[in-house]
């Protein structure tokens, strides 16, 4: 059960979260013409009246860049603007994620987005792990990530998520935890709703952004921390029996932060994880604010 955060963003204004609903003719509902983002954010732990918010600016801009897709001009600092309110409004005193979804929320039957209307709403919930911080076994998906050219990929559609969640339960009910999808050329693309990376004798590698991923802002800032740590980083095509014989396979995501893989089918991998540990130590520190270097990546927002 999940323990939601008082109030939620709808129909540009603050409301009780209870009372933030949408009619069962909502556009977005039928058609998935949706977008959204998530992001973390937390107490501070030196001043709890502080709340720190990982990387605002990347999230505003890439749901802004998302609602273009929609056909929706939603500027990004509008919507900093309105997460910041939501942050201060709400008070969180634990860990806490942050949903926000640009929709249609027009009510009708025909499949456009042109000549219907657009929103934005706002809601949060308390989050710890998402996945186990100790590492998941995952299997190779039966469904294929979708292609660019059917599906805007460079943005988070909420209708691409059917192919996940079909990955995902396939995975839990084959006894797995989480799956890992290929794309339609049969190399390795993501997991349900992270991104992927392996390490092989040292080197960090993963999928770029031309095999169909998620251009994932964790992602991102694991790539930048790792060559800030003098790891060697390389990003191309990656085949499924890489995986099989990797050192170590993690994955990142906004809500699984940086989750290593113990297992994958049926290939156990290393126990030891050195540099999945190191990265997760250290991008754990730059969400608390303890990275100097990385203070530009966390948002402070003073509590009244």
């Amino acid at each position: 059960m999940h323990t939601f955060l008082p109030q939620a963003y709808f129909q540009k204004t603050f409301v009780p979260f209870k009372d933030a609903n949408v009619s069962v003719a909502t556009h977005a509902l039928h058609y998935g013409t949706a977008a959204f983002g998530g992001m973390r954010g937390l107490p501070d732990p030196e001043n709890p009246k502080n709340i720190l918010l990982f990387r605002l600016d990347r999230h505003a801009r890439r749901l802004s860049n998302s609602a273009r897709f929609m056909h929706y001009d939603l500027p990004a600092d509008e919507i900093q603007q309105i997460l910041v309110e939501f942050v201060k409004r709400n008070a969180p005193t634990v860990p806490f994620y942050i949903r926000p979804l640009v929709y249609t929320s027009d009510l009708g039957i025909a499949p456009r987005l042109h000549s219907v209307e657009k929103d934005l709403l706002v809601y949060g919930l308390e989050l710890g792990d998402y996945l186990s911080p100790e590492g998941v076994s995952c299997r190779i998906s039966s469904w294929y990530r979708q292609e660019d050219r059917s599906l805007p990929l460079r943005g988070k559609i909420s209708g691409a998520y059917i192919t996940s969640s079909l990955a995902k339960t396939e995975a839990v009910e084959s006894g797995f935890d989480e799956a890992i999808l290929m794309n339609t050329r049969g190399k390795v693309c993501e997991a349900s709703g992270m991104n992927i990376f392996l390490v092989k004798d040292g080197r960090i590698i993963t999928p770029g952004v031309d095999e169909d991923i998620l251009e994932g802002i964790t992602r991102d800032a694991v790539l930048r921390v790792a060559a800030d740590m003098g790891y060697p980083v390389e990003v191309r095509s990656v085949d499924k029996t890489e995986l099989l014989i990797a050192d170590e396979v993690f994955l990142s995501g906004t809500a699984a932060r940086v989750t290593p893989v113990k297992r994958i089918e049926n290939y156990v991998l290393p126990a030891e994880k050195p540099v999945t540990t190191a990265l997760r130590e250290k991008l754990t520190a730059i969400t608390e604010n303890r990275e100097p270097a990385y203070r530009e990546w966390v948002q402070v927002i003073s509590l009244p």
